[in-house]
C-alpha cells in the first residue's frame, strides 16, 4: 500500500479472499498516505458475509467483480451488487467486469458508488469516444 500510494495510486485493490489482519493493516496504511482501499470480492462464495466482514474493517470500497468466464456464462454483477448494497454500512460499493456502453444505463440504474471499466473500453475501436460518452452518461445520471 506504501509502495502504491507513493506511486500516485489513490486507490489499492485487495483480494477479498485476503486475511483480515492484512487487511486491517492496508487500511491504516492507507490512512497515513491519503490512499483508499478497495476490496476485489471476485470469487467470493458468500458474498454477504464476507462483505459485512470487510466492511467492519474500515475498507473505503468494497466492489463486486464479475470474471470473464462468468460473464462468457451470461452473469452480470447487478444481483451481486445488490446484495452487498443491502448489508454493507459503511464503505462505498464499486462494480466492474463486463460492463460496455450498452450495460452501463443499467448500471448507473443500480447506483454503485464506483463504476470501473476495462474491456468495455479497451476493447472498443474508438476507446476514447466510448469513454467519453459513458462519463457523459455517468454525468448526466449523477446530475438528474
Amino acid at each position: 500500500v506504501m509502495v502504491a500510494s507513493q506511486a500516485g495510486a489513490g486507490i489499492v485493490t485487495i483480494l477479498g479472499a485476503t486475511d483480515d489482519a492484512t487487511i486491517k493493516g492496508a487500511v491504516e496504511e492507507a490512512k497515513k498516505h491519503g490512499s483508499k482501499i478497495l476490496i476485489d470480492m471476485i470469487n467470493i462464495k458468500d458474498l454477504a458475509k464476507r462483505a459485512q466482514e470487510v466492511d467492519a474493517l474500515g475498507v473505503d470500497y468494497i466492489c463486486v467483480h464479475t470474471g470473464y468466464d462468468l460473464q462468457a456464462a451470461g452473469e452480470t454483477p447487478f444481483e451481486q451488487l445488490n446484495t452487498i448494497k443491502s448489508v454493507v454500512k459503511n464503505a462505498k460499493t464499486a462494480v466492474a467486469g463486463g460492463i460496455k456502453l450498452e450495460t452501463l444505463p443499467g448500471v448507473i440504474a443500480a447506483q454503485p458508488d464506483l463504476v470501473i471499466v476495462g474491456g468495455g473500453i479497451t476493447g472498443a475501436d474508438d476507446k476514447q469516444a466510448v469513454a467519453a460518452e459513458m462519463q457523459r452518461l455517468i454525468k448526466d445520471a449523477v446530475t438528474a
